[in-house]
């Protein structure tokens, strides 16, 4: 239920127009400050608004007005509207900016590309309500006013809250390939690291029995030698 009326002005210059009620009860109900439901009785203020109705659209009944108009105390309570007008959507697309912002989206865009490069362009057109054509630009250091941006937050220029920064930001971490969080190095499994070190040390082994056979040779070899000289004395 809304806390005040559909057009409090025009409400409140019809209650003027058309009750007893003080200028605290209709300021209380309209929102407003009763200096202002003055300045409206008097003349001073809203000159040319039509006074709205707010029992004819349900709003206020004769009966609320009755005990307002009998006790100075008693605050005006809104009627419950009977009608439930459903939630709108939300549209897909690219979120809205307002033109006074507008031209502050170069340098949020320059901000989200340098501090969070993991972001894709559909992400940033999201948080800031921009085009797949103005990222390029910036990405490539082409657009028309390079030289003279300057990285912002978006969330503190007002183009996107800090809920929407970090949810984008978090998305783009989940979707991120887990082999280039570490530089695309991966680990070998245990089976190949065993066999390249079984292979590694192979051929130690042959040349083992090779230094066998040539001490055999000069062994034997010395052994003919010493035969030798015994025979010649």
């Amino acid at each position: 239920m809304s806390t005040a009326p559909l057009m409090p002005k025009a409400t409140a210059v019809w209650l003027v127009d058309n009750t007893a009620l003080s200028f605290d009860q209709v300021a209380d109900f309209c929102k407003m400050h009763p200096l202002e439901v003055r300045a409206i009785a008097d003349g001073d203020a809203a000159q040319g608004i039509k006074g709205s109705d707010p029992i004819s659209n349900g709003q206020l009944t004769r009966e609320e007005i009755a005990r307002g108009e009998a006790d100075p105390a008693h605050r005006l309570k809104l009627s419950e509207t009977k009608v439930r007008l459903p939630e709108p959507k939300r549209k897909k697309g690219p979120r809205y900016t307002p033109v006074s912002r507008r031209h502050e989206r170069p340098s949020a865009i320059l901000w989200l590309v340098r501090n969070h490069p993991e972001l894709k362009d559909a992400q940033i057109m999201r948080l800031v309500g921009t085009t797949k054509t103005t990222i390029a630009s910036i990405r490539d250091r082409t657009h028309w006013n390079t030289a003279q941006l300057t990285p912002m937050d978006p969330v503190t220029l007002g183009l996107c809250s800090q809920i929407d920064l970090d949810f984008e930001v978090q998305r783009a971490a989940k979707e991120k390939p887990a082999a280039t969080a570490y530089g695309g190095a991966t680990l070998l499994p245990a089976s190949e690291t065993t066999k390249k070190v079984e292979d590694d040390e192979a051929p130690t082994q042959p040349a083992t029995s090779d230094e066998e056979m040539d001490e055999a040779r000069v062994f034997a070899k010395l052994k003919q030698l010493g035969g030798g000289k015994k025979d010649e004395e």
